[in-house]
Parts: C-alpha cells; structure tokens; sequence
C-alpha cells in the first residue's frame, strides 16, 4: 500500500460507488465544481474502471492513499443540495456494516431508480390537461379542426382533466392539436400530484374500547426519546385502530409517519384507511408504482410535502426530514427480509432508525417473532397486549379434523365438505386455505410409479391442469404434459395431491352456481386483479375463497365465518428450524379471517398428526403457549435469538467450483472457540435453476465476537480466485436456512 498523500481537506472526496467492492473512493474535487455543492448525501458522477458510475458523496478527507498520479477527478455534481440526508446516510453505514455488504451497492439501494440514473429529485406529477372553464368561444370555431374537436369534447366529460397517457389511449397523435386548443385558450396545461389530495374532513372512526385507550396512553407517555413497542394484539383486536390514534398525535406535532406493511396488496388498502382517518397527504411506496411515480412520491417525502409514508420494504430508506413515528405492521411477516443482493431486514432496521432518530416505534402482529418476544420478555421492548377482539366479534372455534382413515375428496375431508355446505345454507362465507398453487404437485405412472422431475432442480414439477403444463415453482421451467410415461410409455398419469386450482375445480363442481374465487400468485398476476378479487371478498359477493398465504395477511373479511385449512403436515417435520413458528403464525393468521363481525367463525385444521405438540399446544394454550415452548426448544438447541447466525451461500454451474471456493471459505476463517461453524454442507435443495449450492453457517453466543470475525473474513472472500467460478453471499440473521 502506498504512503499516505497529504491532500487538502476540501479537495478529496470519499464517495460511496456501486460496485462489489467494499470501502468508499477517493476522488479529487475538480476546479470548476462549487464545492458547496459537494455535500456529503449529493450525488456525482465518477469515472470508475472504463466507465461511468454515479456515486454519493460520504464526506471529505484530508489524505488518501491513493497515489497523487492516479487520483482521478469527479466528472460532474448532480445536486445543489443532498439528496440523502445525513440521519440516512448514518443508518446506511451502520447497514453496510452490520450486513457485511458493499457500501456502494447499499447506497444505490436505496435511492430510486431515476435518481440512479443522474435525474434530479422532484416531486412533480403527470401533466394534466384540462379544459378552460372561463374561455366562452363557440364550437364552431373547430369545425374545420376535427382533431381539436374531439379532445374537447373528450376533456369535456372528464372535468378533472387527462394525463397524456390517458389522451393516448384515447386519441392518436394528439399533441399538434392539443398545442393549438392551448395557443387558443381552450385547455390549460397544468400538473397533476403524483400524491392524492387529502379528503376534506377526517373520518373519526370507531370510539377506541379500554384495553386500546390504554395502550395509546401508555405510548404517548413515552413519546419522548426512543423506545421499542411491541402491540401483541389477536387477530381482530384492533391494532391499526392503534397506529392510526398514534399516527394522528405525531402530526398534530407536525412531525411525519413511515407505516412499514409486509406486503403490496396491503398497501393500498392501508392507505386509504390512513387517508380517510386522518386527511392528509399520504405517500404510497411499493413495488407496483412505476419509476416516476416512486420518485415523485419519494421526493414528496423528503421535502416534508407527505406528513405519512405508507410503503413496503424499501420504504424504510424514505428521507424523511421531521420523522417522528415509526410503525411496522405484521412485524413478523418474513417479506420485510430481503432475499437477495443486499439481504437487509426492514424491520430491524426501523428499529435502528428510529434509535438514531431518538423517537418510538411500533411494531405489531397477532403473532410477533419469537425474537420481538423473547425481547420484550427481557425488557428490551415495552409488550402491550390486547386479549379481545375489537367490536362485537368473538374469537373462532378451533377443531383439529384427524385425516387418518378418511376418504378424501381432491384432499377436502368429509366433515370439512359438510362444514361447508352448513355455512353456506347460513349465508356465511367460507375461506378454504391452502398454500400450494396450481392443480397438483406431482404428476406420477399409475403403472411404473415414474415422475416427471424439473432438469434444473431437485423438485419435482407442478402439474397446471388449466394450462395443460407443468412448471416448476423453484426456476419458473415449464414443459407440455406428456401423453406416455417417460419410462415404460404406459398412458395413464395421475396427479398426487392437491393445489389451489384443484380444491376450486372440485368446490365449483359441488356449488355450481356459487362464485368462487381463487387468491393465489397465478390468478393474480394482472395488474388490479388482486384488488378486485380481495374487493369481492370483502363485500361477500365470492361466497367461497380458495387461496395461499396471500388470504392470511392482514386482510378483513367480515363474512367469513368458516376457515379451513387444508394441510399442515408439511411444514410439521421440516429441517429448517424456524418452521414450526412459521406455521404457527400461518396458521394463526388465517384461522383470525374467520368470525371478525357479529356472526361467530369456526376454524378447522385437516392433519394425519392432530396429537402432535405444535398443534396441541396452539389449539388449547394459544400462540402464547406456543411461543413459550417453542423458545425453550430453541435455547436447548442453540438457535436465535439465544444464539446469533449468519449463513455463507455459494451457488456454481458445477459442484466442483462451489467445493473449491467453500473449503477456501472454511480454511479462512480459522479457529475460534467463541464461533461453532458447521459446513460446508449441501443446501436442502441442493440443485437450484441448473445450479449448484452450498452452505456453511457460523453461529455463536455474542453478536460482537460474530461480527468482528466476519469483517476481515468477507473482505478476504471477496479476494478469493476461486470465487470468481461461484456466486456467493453472506445471510446475516437468516430468516430460513433453505
């Protein structure tokens, strides 16, 4: 490494580059930049390697050790003022760090895409065309002008005014025309917010009962300063009733809200729960939005313009210059875990944001993580809970229905069928879960037992009876169904097993003239479809609800008054050591869709196992008891949150190379008592999209000990030549091991 050069403080630049290098740059501020625009948070574009790159100024150093020959200039300065402010740029460094990612890339993430491609911030909306109210010309005058003629009548019936998208797909070619109506007077061109107006007046809303008074109060005593509230409330019970009372207390403060939900179809219905209760302008951030409505949104918050930010996962990197509340809603969800790339957890990095912002945060579920628990058991957060449901409702009934010995039909139980059949001569409406897509899983010879498995994974490939294809869930490989069985050329395949389709396909056979509708990721897949089939949902026009893990969350079906659910056991005897707490939660959230107004709600669980602990344990202690069992299970074995894990993941197009590059891995890091490390070992699902994968997971006691070997450890990895044969990342606090 060379000596240090000694530089003006004011002339080298750190900056943050998106690249998979981990550190910042160093790079000479050129003579005819204004360096009051070279802030730490603005953005500059750099020359990096033989391109290009746009990067985020961290700060300014007084040398590097870079040598002065090969110190290069910033090309450019895109901003007058930062766009990242400094409280974000804190808690992207402490991310970087705690994530072991390149700090570049975690920069990167968390601006928008246009502004990762040099546009400047704004908060602008659509152009919006309306038509001039005050201009009193006669129609006549466009008489010879047919193209004109028809955009005003057009705008004519739609007095709110059109977008240019929207005169496109009306009118072809319209712009010359729209000009002339303008130059006359005719049409206004004016903006259209990319932020809802408020409504005029605030909905009140229901009268809050005792136990969520309480909680309210008890809140607000200790708004001042950070803490940690975890609102541990049954399905029903209430909580966004919570978050919005909260909500309204900080912006009567004049300070902002970021309400953080799990998932996109939750958004927009949040939303306008917010908006209706509270009428002010609300930002929506999730994947749905399109690049300049994200950035106009972003942007809207950041200029303090949204006193409420609404989003899914990213929405935590929002600037937000007067935060004052944060809120995570379904806190356990495991969506908030980012799976890829920059593998962060929203959730605890809420928690961290609002430590360095110095204000409270909420975090809420009907069935909290048994790491939220296990810290609020140990003071860390202050447990609020909330026993009844809000309103009239009742908790369901829950019945475990034994499938041993029972005739199944397409894998619906006898007593289930006749459940259905008695809610529906009532006028309930009845929600069948399962979460498995498609018709069946497996497609098997009837005379030789052959199976068609997916060439790119070890899984085997889903049949898709409405599609006559069979795709595989894992890479997204599909192919025909075959005629013969690949082995012995027999004719007759059977589909084993039931998916969504199936159970849909048999339910409409049984209740013709009953509308069913199915929620799961192939019915949904147009944009709007699932906001309309949650819609008939909601208003009962579906009388049946067939679905996956998309029905469970969060949603509010008031006339469901029957849930069934159709298979548990395989999830009951996985390897991964946090299944049994996901199907609790799964299992739990669903079974809470069911009597959530005045009628009562029966929930049944079809298993082979109804004597196993899990499902004993819920079915007469709760999700409490569960979680009490289940904790004590997981500091017998070392697991979190008594233990702290991080997961190394190699895939190679040959398990030669992922060999090479893991047992490099392995020798790095050494002895050190403090830290167990098992592996290298095979993924559970070993072959993955024609690629081969392997693990190797560190654990220990101390989160510090982990994490100071970890620093010299990924940064030596990333120097590793047979590194470049694989595709590697480091998973800290995996969320599953699979």
């Amino acid at each position: 490494m060379a000596s240090p050069q000694k530089k003006s403080s004011a002339r080298i630049i750190q900056v943050a580059v998106p690249a998979p290098l981990y550190g910042a740059f160093d790079y000479l501020a050129p003579a005819h930049v204004d360096e009051r625009t070279l802030q730490p948070g603005s953005r500059v574009r750099v020359p990096f390697g033989r391109r290009h790159h746009i990067g985020v100024i961290l700060g300014h150093v007084d040398q590097t050790d870079v040598p002065a020959e090969k110190l290069k200039a910033l090309k450019a300065a895109l901003d007058q003022a930062p766009v990242l402010p400094a409280d974000l740029l804190e808690l992207l460094t402490w991310a970087a760090r705690y994530y072991h990612y390149p700090l570049g890339e975690v920069v990167n993430t968390a601006m928008p895409a246009l502004l990762r491609k040099g546009k400047a911030p704004s908060s602008k909306g659509q152009t919006l065309w309306q038509i001039n109210a005050t201009a009193n010309a006669p129609d006549i005058e466009l008489k010879r002008a047919p193209r004109q003629q028809q955009l005003l009548t057009l705008l004519k019936q739609h007095q709110q005014g059109l977008t240019s998208e929207q005169l496109s797909q009306h009118v072809e070619n319209w712009r010359p025309a729209m000009k002339a109506l303008v130059d006359k007077g005719r049409v206004t061109k004016g903006e259209q917010s990319c932020l809802p107006e408020p409504t005029s007046c605030a909905d009140p809303g229901p009268e809050l009962n005792s136990e969520q008074r309480s909680i309210v109060d008890d809140i607000k005593h200790q708004a001042n300063g950070y803490c940690a509230h975890l609102v541990h409330g049954v399905t029903g019970s209430g909580k966004t009733e919570i978050y919005i009372a909260l909500a309204r207390q900080a912006i009567a403060r004049h300070e902002q809200v970021l309400v953080l939900v799990p998932e996109i179809s939750l958004t927009p219905q949040l939303t306008e729960r917010f908006r209706k209760r509270l009428a002010v302008r609300t930002a929506a951030l999730h994947s749905g939005l399109n690049d300049s409505q994200r950035l106009c949104a972003w942007s809207a918050a950041a200029l303090n313009q949204a006193p409420l930010v609404i989003g899914t996962r990213s929405a935590v990197f929002t600037p937000m210059p007067q935060l004052g509340l944060i809120v995570v809603d379904e806190e356990h969800d495991g969506s908030y875990k980012q799976q890829d790339g920059f593998r962060y957890n929203a959730r605890d990095l809420a928690l961290v944001r609002a430590q360095q912002a110095n204000i409270p945060v909420i975090l809420g579920s009907a069935t909290p993580s048994l790491e939220s628990l296990h810290n609020s058991y140990h003071q860390r957060y202050r447990l609020h809970m909330l026993k009844q449901r809000a309103g009239p409702s009742q908790s369901p009934r829950i019945e475990l229905v034994n499938l041993c010995k029972q005739k199944l039909q397409h894998g619906l139980s006898p007593k289930l069928l006749a459940a259905i059949d008695g809610h529906l001569d009532k006028e309930g409406q009845v929600l069948v879960f399962l979460n498995r897509r498609g018709y069946s899983p497996l497609l098997m010879c009837h005379e030789c037992g052959w199976t068609l498995s997916c060439r790119r994974c070890d899984a085997h490939m889903t049949y898709h009876k409405s599609k006559q294809r069979l795709i595989c869930h894992h890479c997204g490989a599909d192919a025909p169904v075959p005629l013969n069985c690949g082995d012995c050329g027999a004719a007759e395949l059977i589909s084993i097993g039931a998916g969504t389709e199936r159970i849909e396909q048999h339910l409409q056979s049984i209740y013709p003239d009953t509308r069913i509708a199915r929620i799961d990721r192939d019915t949904t897949r147009r944009k709007g479809a699932l906001q309309h089939m949650l819609a008939q949902a909601s208003s009962g026009h579906a009388r049946i609800l067939v679905g996956t893990q998309m029905l469970a969350k969060g949603h509010d079906f008031p006339n469901v008054t029957l849930v069934g659910v159709i298979d548990t056991d395989q999830c009951l005897y996985s390897g991964d050591f946090r299944a049994a707490e996901h199907l609790a939660q799964l299992v739990t959230q669903v079974a809470g869709r069911a009597g959530r107004a005045e009628k009562p709600g029966e929930v049944l669980i079809q298993t082979h196992h109804p004597d196993h602990p899990l499902l004993q344990t819920l079915l007469h202690q709760g999700y409490d008891g569960f979680a009490r069992a289940a904790l004590a299970e997981r500091q017998q074995a070392g697991f979190p949150p008594y233990r702290h894990l991080a997961l190394l993941r190699c895939e190679a197009a040959k398990p030669e190379a992922g060999n090479a590059f893991m047992q490099s891995a392995r020798e790095l890091l050494g002895d050190n008592p403090a830290v167990d490390v098992f592996g290298p070992l095979p993924a559970p699902m070993e072959k993955r999209a024609g690629r081969y994968r392997l693990q190797l997971m560190l654990q220990s006691a101390q989160r510090k000990t982990l994490h100071q070997l970890m620093q010299p450890w990924v940064r030596a990895l990333s120097q590793l030549r047979t590194g470049n044969r694989v595709r590697w990342s480091l998973d800290v606090d995996p969320y599953d091991t699979y």
